[in-house]
């Protein structure tokens, strides 16, 4: 048995051509290595569905804690950059079973579908206030509306104040920075700083729900939490730790997710024309997008032990990346895999928002948001374009696929383009 191929162009996964567009690059590994080691880092990509899926079946061989994660070395080359392990720091994706159900029991009946859906009056209200001053002026960037409708959206579901709005934009984009793999050590420790008062701030509202901790039908997810550490399936710090993962797992997802979507939709005039018309559509070419476009590019694995995976002996200690922008565009699995289709017979069936156990339990809520931007958006244009000046820019992030800005301009609006 024999050890996964090295990729001689691991040092592609930082470069800026690959941040922009990495299929090229995830395209030739599902042909060549669907798995193969990142240099000596223990860090093992996995590109194809078949391998994906595999991985996700044997939770007894990987872990979803996050114990390291890939980094540019001072070199320019990859390094494996290994976490400190504490068991309580692995909340909902990154815990195993039977932390990550109780987790996910906590939060499923604020997440489910019937409740995100309750949401859609407001959501369409933040929606339609973020729009104005970008219709009054002719259109502008679109990555600002892309984070502040869903950062909104995930401080509601929590339960925090309306007031406290200024500071959720933020804080729901840190994550992707935090996973990125590039970022300066200045900037980590301004994340690291930023998180602390996040976390201080959450807490501060933990301890207030402690006071009216519940799980009724419209309870938030912090009287939830608060109600799960009283009844001690929780701890605090587990509670404050899944408070921060779902403003950056709820938050930046959907704002990639939005982007993504809008850029499509100004680049395919004849696409946004054919939704406008038929808006019954616009769910299923939400699901093309997570499909194409996964928010985040894929998730890590811990190996537990030594063992063989994909024909080759892996090692306890390892990492394997599960590739979901990769195996979404499998041919073995997709025919026309890079094209937007509306007619997929299963249009779900994507690694989009993961799969299995650990499948994306916000995902009910980032489907709403998105459709919701894109139909507010859609109703009250005739026409728009990416501006010609003011290239598409995307967050340089080795884990998240996000558009750091997106000028858009607006050709004509629709007469109902105007709320006051």
């Amino acid at each position: 048995m024999r050890a996964p191929p090295s990729s001689s162009d691991a040092a592609n996964l930082f470069a800026a051509s690959v941040i922009e567009d990495p299929q090229p690059f995830f395209s030739e590994l599902r042909k060549e290595r669907p798995l193969s080691r990142v240099g000596e880092t223990g860090v093992h990509l996995v590109a194809s569905w078949e391998l994906i899926d595999e991985a996700l079946g044997r939770e007894d061989d990987f872990s979803a804690n996050l114990r390291g994660v890939l980094v540019r070395g001072d070199d320019g080359l990859p390094e494996a950059l290994e976490l400190p392990y504490s068991g309580a720091a692995d909340v909902i994706a990154t815990a195993d079973e039977p932390h990550h159900g109780v987790h996910r029991a906590l939060l499923r009946p604020a997440l489910e579908a019937r409740r995100a859906h309750a949401l859609e009056p407001s959501l369409r209200d933040w929606t339609r206030r973020a729009l104005e001053p970008w219709l009054d002026a002719g259109g502008g960037d679109f990555a600002a509306i892309s984070e502040i409708v869903p950062a909104r959206a995930v401080a509601h579901i929590l339960g925090l104040p309306e007031h406290d709005g200024g500071r959720f934009r933020a804080w729901a984009m840190m994550g992707g920075d935090m996973l990125a793999g590039d970022v300066s050590a200045s900037r980590m420790l301004e994340l690291g700083a930023e998180t602390r008062h996040m976390a201080n701030y959450l807490a501060e509202h933990l301890e207030s729900a402690m006071g009216d901790p519940s799980d009724g039908p419209d309870a938030s997810v912090l009287q939830r939490l608060s109600r799960g550490v009283l009844e001690e399936r929780i701890s605090r710090q587990e509670a404050i730790g899944i408070s921060i993962v779902l403003f950056g797992a709820g938050g930046e997802s959907t704002a990639a997710l939005i982007g993504s979507a809008m850029r499509r939709l100004a680049e395919a005039p004849d696409l946004a024309d054919r939704l406008r018309h038929s808006p019954r559509l616009i769910p299923r070419f939400v699901e093309e997008v997570v499909r194409l476009e996964p928010p985040f590019k894929f998730h890590y694995r811990s190996v537990l032990r030594d063992c063989q995976f994909g024909g080759c002996e892996i090692e306890e200690g390892d990492k394997l990346m599960l590739l979901w922008a990769s195996a979404n565009r499998d041919t073995a699995i997709f025919d026309d895999p890079d094209e937007v289709r509306l007619d997929r017979r299963h249009p779900k069936h994507h690694l989009g928002f993961g799969r299995g156990s650990h499948f994306c339990i916000g995902a009910p809520l980032a489907r709403l948001g998105a459709r919701i931007v894109i139909e507010e958006t859609l109703a009250r244009t005739k026409s728009f374009r990416i501006s010609p000046d003011a290239r598409p820019r995307y967050t340089p992030s080795l884990f998240v696929r996000r558009l750091e800005e997106l000028s858009i301009g607006i050709e004509s609006t629709a007469p109902e383009a105007r709320y006051r």
